[in-house]
């Protein structure tokens, strides 16, 4: 049991030297040897806690003086190192951008309030509200992952808001019916036609569409199963296979006539498609679900570009759109527009919220809700039709 300087005890592993610094030191279970000095016995007392605790469980050794910069690189590349890609790259796009230049530098155990909350305020002249709302869940999850592993003792975040507005629901893009329909007779026109009705028959997110492979198929149940995803990575210049974006991903659609017949179609024309070297390579992915190595194989692709017998990639779907929707005389959108356009159809349809959550893959009913079931002018104009109807005949 160490002393201090005037004899009192300090406790198991710590001492006070001549020139008045608190040594802590304790040996691992490997019998390697630590020790640090620090100006109070408390600061001390915490570091050995902090060392004993990581030792026993076989965590990262974090001492007290951990700045949010080393946290935020462990926490990226260790905890949380099963994220979609996508997601990975907004939290290290928002720290980096955003969180950084504020908060880097400091102690973990230093972050308050103010100073998350003086991120987001800086943030507030220059950057959309969903931009805003993404910095403020990448600080949310990170400090949170720290509070759950005992690095902090309390969420520096509680009590924190942002103000600016999210784009609101009626600003997302979807197509009314007759936008469909002019869109859908100038796609007839073009190579991609198969895919983009698909998508308006199934709701596939387009990484989920490009990495669909004919194995995923079940012809006999008429059904698609969605188990993996495809996109190019234009920084890195490869394609990257990859799981569904959540747990809550990974599903199985029923097909309707439609989709079965635009499969079919494919299907009956895989013999005279342009086919690529690259289609050789087998990527390699891990399934979420198992965490296992899985593999998907490039040759077994559903949709292939017809000109270059390569994956189609993201963006230059995008583009194509934009010159069909010129054609169509419709507004420009992109992609995704055609899963919220599968959605709201679904609504307008009498599909259940709970069972649309199922069939897009979502991990919360909140998501479906909030982000999806648009309430569109026709469909108002349906809901009145159908209250009047129902209250006049229980009035006869």
């Amino acid at each position: 049991m160490g002393k201090n300087l005037k004899g009192k005890e300090c406790g198991k592993g710590i001492c006070q030297r001549k020139d008045g610094l608190y040594c802590a030191r304790f040996v691992d279970k490997y019998g390697k040897r630590h020790e640090k000095y620090f100006s109070t016995v408390q600061e001390a007392r915490n570091w050995l806690d902090d060392a004993r605790y990581a030792d026993k469980h076989d965590n990262l050794f974090v001492p007290s003086d951990m700045t949010v910069d080393a946290w935020f690189d462990y926490w990226i590349n260790h905890i949380v190192g099963d994220l979609a890609p996508n997601t990975r790259r907004n939290y290290c796009e928002r720290y980096f951008r955003n969180i950084q230049s504020v908060i880097g530098n400091m102690r973990l155990a230093d972050v308050k309030p103010l100073h998350c909350k003086m991120v987001l305020n800086q943030m507030e002249a220059d950057y959309a509200g969903s931009t805003i709302r993404q910095t403020y869940i990448a600080m949310g999850t990170m400090f949170k992952s720290a509070l759950m592993n005992d690095l902090i003792a309390k969420h520096p975040m509680d009590g924190v808001r942002y103000t600016k507005p999210v784009r609101a629901v009626n600003d997302i893009k979807f197509l009314t019916v007759e936008e469909q329909r002019k869109f859908l007779e100038a796609a007839k026109r073009s190579h991609n036609y198969a895919q983009y009705a698909l998508i308006l028959e199934t709701g596939l997110r387009t990484g989920e569409l490009i990495g669909l492979t004919w194995d995923a198929i079940d012809w006999k149940k008429r059904t698609l199963t969605v188990n993996k995803t495809l996109e190019y990575r234009y920084k890195q210049g490869y394609w990257r296979a990859g799981p569904p974006k959540t747990q809550q991903s990974y599903r199985t659609i029923p097909l309707t006539n439609r989709a079965y017949q635009i499969l079919k179609k494919v299907a009956s024309r895989r013999g005279e498609r342009k086919e690529s070297e690259m289609l050789s390579q087998t990527l390699e992915y891990i399934d979420r679900r198992t965490g296992q190595n899985a593999n998907l194989m490039m040759s077994d692709l559903v949709f292939i570009n017809w000109r270059t017998g390569e994956p189609t990639k993201n963006s230059s779907y995008d583009t194509h759109l934009y010159k069909l929707c010129d054609e169509a005389n419709i507004k420009r959108f992109c992609m995704h527009a055609l899963r919220h356009t599968y959605a709201t159809r679904a609504i307008e349809s009498g599909v259940q919220p709970k069972v649309l959550q199922r069939l897009l893959g979502h991990a919360s009913i909140k998501t479906t809700m909030d982000r999806y079931v648009h309430v569109t002018d026709e469909s108002m104009s349906e809901a009145v039709r159908q209250f009047e109807t129902g209250l006049l005949a229980k009035m006869v």
